[in-house]
């Protein structure tokens, strides 16, 4: 058992010994290491001092380079520029005439982008460049603007508008390839200028050149119908009304409806829809001052022959209004300066309302003589002339008349201000447009008759040739309203002209009171003989002349006597008048009415008194109803 033990100590005590031997060789190998290490650290640290410098300079070059390949893009840009100028400036300088137009305007559409690009890096560096492009850019656009007025002078020839109005021809319009290029060019055109004013513009270049070259085109295609419009009111009797149509102003009118919707249509393709409002006013502008001014010229020829021509004012107002009406509702436009061009004519037609009226009055108190036979005076037809003329024109009356106001035209004050633009509603001739002439045309009867009457007891002597003076007057003025548009629209009237006409008879038969008077005598109503009341009764002529005294005779005598002398003096007088056909016959029965009952009665109770022989009894009853009837 010893033995056994002995041994595996041995072997253990050995390997401690080997443990012992490897550890001391372990010790002078990390001693050997860390001298390595050592020696290592050293040698690094000599190397990074060696190479700390080259690293350096390396990055040093590094960035360089980096700047150098910045400097040479910046450097490629600023020459980008310069090198697309030159591209396009070879087409732009070659024209687009010598270049196919899409060809240039892309030049040009390049151009304008390069501009706008060098404008946006505000780079100091390309300040010249962005000169030159826009000088380029400038060159380019005139150029294109020149193309565009040779296309629009091609079609610049003017026109005949006559030729148009009387055969119903539309007007004519630019073609449509036309249209395509005039519309492309417009658009480029407007871009570069945009480009290169940097500002806010009211006109571009194209804008400008359409509405010269078109507004020449207009203006002188107008130009005959405005002089046939000055040439046509030119009067050959001083005296003579204006008759409605037979001035151009209508067709005038016509011909800028026509031209100036053709135009529009012109313009719309061309142009964008927000130019329209500024490029159509200004087309039309120069023509429509022509307009301005021969209404003008008509204006001042209206206000020499007012009491003659005002209906050609009328005439103006309801043909410009309607006018400017059409042309606001199909374009949208021109219906102020239109409206505007029309005032002074509208002043003046408001000026005539009352003058017309002062006019009448005074004609009437000028009058130095009146017919001696009591025949009407001219004055009256003329004044029922221009109320039927008026009735023609009750649209632009009605206008009139409600901007001075019912009975407005009576007064010297009522001018109130028409700057107001006429509207459809005030076109519309209803129940006040009638009414308001109604109530005008009472008052210029009522001003004639009432100083018709004042001035015949001024001239005329005798009751009854006033009578008869006044009466043709009414006459006049009753007939000329039933044969025309008057009776619709005077029928307010007729019990005022009835009151006329009762009045001038009533004066007419004032002096037939006269043998009236003498047909009238006394009967006693207690006397024995009286008739009857009631039932027919039969007169006896001998039985009562029997009754009479001498005295009595004498005077039924001269009655009769008295009644004959004034009865044939008065036939005379009335068969020495000038009577109306109507008057004639309307006072025939009047006198009728009075003198026969009266002589009936009384040649049936005295007819005895000269036994028949005609001394004093003259007419019988029906010789003198004969002689009666014979007045009309």
């Amino acid at each position: 058992m010893v033995a056994p033990r002995k041994a595996a100590l041995a072997e253990e005590s050995a390997e401690v010994e080997v443990l012992f031997a490897n550890m001391e060789k372990l010790k002078g190998l990390t001693k050997r290491i860390q001298g390595s290490l050592n020696r290592l650290e050293t040698s690094g640290k000599n190397v990074q001092d060696a190479i700390g410098p080259i690293y350096g300079n390396t990055q040093k070059l590094q960035t360089t380079n980096s700047n150098i390949d910045r400097i040479i893009e910046a450097i490629d840009r600023i020459r980008e520029p310069l090198d697309q100028r030159n591209r396009e400036e070879r087409i732009i300088r070659a024209g687009p005439r010598k270049v196919p137009l899409q060809d240039y305007m892309a030049s040009l559409d390049r151009t304008t982008q390069a501009l706008a690009d060098l404008r946006r890096s505000n780079l100091r560096s390309n300040q010249q460049a962005v000169a030159e492009l826009s000088t380029l850019l400038k060159t380019g656009t005139k150029q294109l603007e020149e193309i565009f007025r040779e296309i629009l002078q091609e079609d610049a020839r003017t026109v005949e508008p006559l030729h148009y109005i009387t055969k119903q021809l539309p007007f004519p319009t630019l073609a449509e390839d036309r249209l395509s290029r005039l519309r492309l060019i417009s658009a480029h055109v407007s871009a570069s200028f945009a480009q290169m004013s940097q500002t806010d513009v009211r006109e571009t270049p194209t804008e400008r050149i359409y509405a010269e070259i078109r507004g020449d085109y207009l203006t002188k295609s107008l130009s005959n119908l405005a002089a046939a419009s000055v040439t046509t009111a030119r009067k050959t009797t001083a005296d003579a009304i204006y008759r409605q149509g037979t001035n151009a102003i209508g067709t005038y009118a016509q011909g800028i409806e026509g031209i100036y919707l053709a135009e529009y249509d012109n313009l719309c393709p061309i142009f964008s829809r927000e130019e329209w409002a500024k490029v159509y006013p200004s087309t039309c502008q120069s023509s429509l001052n022509e307009f301005t001014k021969t209404l003008r010229e008509l204006n001042t020829h209206i206000q020499k022959n007012l009491m003659t021509d005002c209906f050609l004012g009328y005439e103006i107002i309801e043909i410009v209004s309607t006018l400017s009406i059409r042309l606001e509702t199909k374009t949208g436009e021109l219906k102020r300066p239109i409206a505007d061009s029309l005032k002074p004519i509208r002043e003046t037609c408001k000026a005539s309302l009352p003058k017309l009226l002062e006019d009448t009055r005074s004609r009437v108190q000028t009058l130095i003589a009146l017919p001696m036979d009591g025949g009407p005076v001219s004055l009256t037809n003329d004044t029922m002339t221009k109320l039927q003329t008026m009735t023609g024109y009750l649209s632009p009356l009605s206008s009139i008349m409600t901007s001075l106001g019912d009975g407005g035209w009576s007064t010297s004050s009522a001018s109130t201000s028409s700057t107001s633009i006429p509207t459809i509603k005030s076109f519309d001739v209803g129940a006040d447009g009638r009414q308001l002439f109604a109530h005008y045309a009472s008052d210029m009867l009522e001003t004639l008759l009432s100083n018709l009457e004042i001035k015949s007891r001024t001239l005329l002597k005798g009751r009854g040739l006033q009578g008869v003076f006044l009466s043709n007057n009414v006459a006049i003025v009753d007939r000329m309203i039933r044969s025309s548009e008057l009776q619709a629209l005077l029928g307010s009237y007729a019990p005022k002209l009835e009151l006329w006409r009762k009045k001038a008879t009533a004066t007419y038969l004032e002096p037939w009171r006269e043998p009236s008077a003498y047909l009238l005598d006394v009967q006693y109503t207690n006397r024995s003989g009286r008739p009857h009341s009631g039932g027919a009764t039969t007169t006896d002529s001998a039985q009562i002349v029997k009754g009479l005294s001498s005295k009595d005779k004498d005077a039924i005598k001269e009655k009769l006597k008295n009644f004959n002398t004034s009865f044939e003096e008065l036939l005379s007088r009335h068969k020495s008048y000038k009577l109306e056909r109507e008057v004639r016959s309307q006072l025939a029965r009047d006198v009728q009415n009075v003198i026969e009952p009266l002589y009936g009665r009384f040649w049936d109770r005295y007819h005895e008194i000269d036994k028949g022989k005609g001394k004093y009894i003259k007419y019988d009853k029906s010789q003198l109803a004969s002689t009666l009837a014979g007045l009309g």
